[in-house]
């Protein structure tokens, strides 16, 4: 049964159809799907993410019609890959296991249709049981994962829990949903984790792409390494973005805020890239808490990595199919 926005109004994700996620013959034909994950019962900081979701849907100054042309790469996502909105799944925060299951096997049942799950957090907890759904369809350990935060969410427990968001992916590689050495991360900076976990994740093979070396190499050659690693002996690409990877003066609406981050002009650009250039399966966009946004900065920039991610894709398959027309660096006007 379609719940809709477990809180607030009933809304889809900028005006496309809804479809029931009991009902796989109203969406198996589709390319994307939106999930909301509407928890954050994980929080360790400012809790609010559960209303990300609705801000994520709702959030733009444009007609709610379902429709979005890419200027830059010349398709319409929401319309080419005919995306579909699958509502929330229930989640109740004072439940963390029960809301875990209930959205993995939601994900599990969406990709195992072959149709791309596009997921909106909800705090990092939910990475948990994204990643784990996918990997239930493609295989285990047959998924890599790429993740943009200003946080590695490698604790070994938080506050004595093994389930927030601070350790999922830690959970992932020690279940072999993912595998360490195929688990890439980017924007890191701050003062955690301590060295106990850093070991951990050394130990692992993790690669962790500091913004200290982003800004040393630049974001372009960091991006190449990440997919060259991601794209080997891996069957699809699981991409989770924490939106405090952008530093908190571009995405003040979130519970850990770090600064010093990307810029969002840095992180749509890179989302766009991953997903015109790699197998993604699966996405989860998080942390958008919008009782710290202003001005509705952060839930603009939510919905926008969620356009850039399904552009790519759109783009992506038209390649394949010889019919992509624009790249980001052609005029706008060039052949009208």
């Amino acid at each position: 049964m379609r719940i809709g926005n477990l809180y607030g109004p009933d809304a889809t994700f900028l005006g496309i159809p809804a479809a029931d996620p009991d009902d796989a013959s109203s969406w198996r034909s589709a390319g994307a799907v939106i999930i909301g994950a509407p928890f954050d019962g994980g929080t360790s900081h400012r809790s609010g993410a559960r209303f990300g979701p609705q801000a994520m849907r709702t959030t733009d100054y444009l007609p709610h019609d379902g429709k979005r042309p890419s200027l830059a790469l010349g398709v319409d996502p929401l319309v080419d890959l005919g995306v579909l909105d699958l509502g929330d799944v229930e989640m109740p925060s004072g439940d963390t296991e029960r809301s875990l299951r209930a959205l993995e096997e939601r994900v599990t049942t969406v990709a195992s249709a072959g149709v791309i799950p596009i997921i909106l957090g909800g705090d990092h907890t939910i990475a948990l049981a994204d990643v784990t759904g996918l990997a239930r369809h493609v295989g285990w350990g047959r998924v890599a994962v790429i993740h943009f935060d200003a946080h590695a969410d490698t604790a070994e427990n938080q506050m004595g829990s093994l389930y927030g968001h601070g350790t999922p992916m830690r959970r992932l590689i020690e279940s072999g949903a993912c595998r360490g050495d195929r688990f890439l991360q980017i924007g890191l900076r701050g003062y955690w984790p301590e060295p106990e976990t850093l070991d951990w994740m050394a130990q692992q093979g993790m690669r962790c792409f500091e913004m200290s070396e982003i800004v040393a190499r630049g974001l372009d050659a960091v991006l190449d390494e990440a997919m060259a690693i991601a794209t080997s002996d891996c069957d699809a690409i699981f991409l989770s973005v924490d939106v405090d990877v952008v530093d908190p003066g571009s995405a003040p609406g979130t519970g850990t805020p770090e600064p010093g981050g990307l810029s969002s002009r840095q992180l749509l650009d890179a989302v766009r890239r991953l997903a015109m250039e790699s197998p993604l399966g699966g996405i989860d966009v998080v942390e958008v808490a919008p009782p710290y946004d202003h001005a509705e900065i952060t839930a603009y920039l939510g919905n926008r990595v969620v356009l850039e991610a399904l552009g790519g894709i759109a783009w992506r398959r038209a390649q394949a199919r010889g019919e992509v027309t624009r790249t980001p660096s052609r005029p706008l006007l060039e052949g009208r």
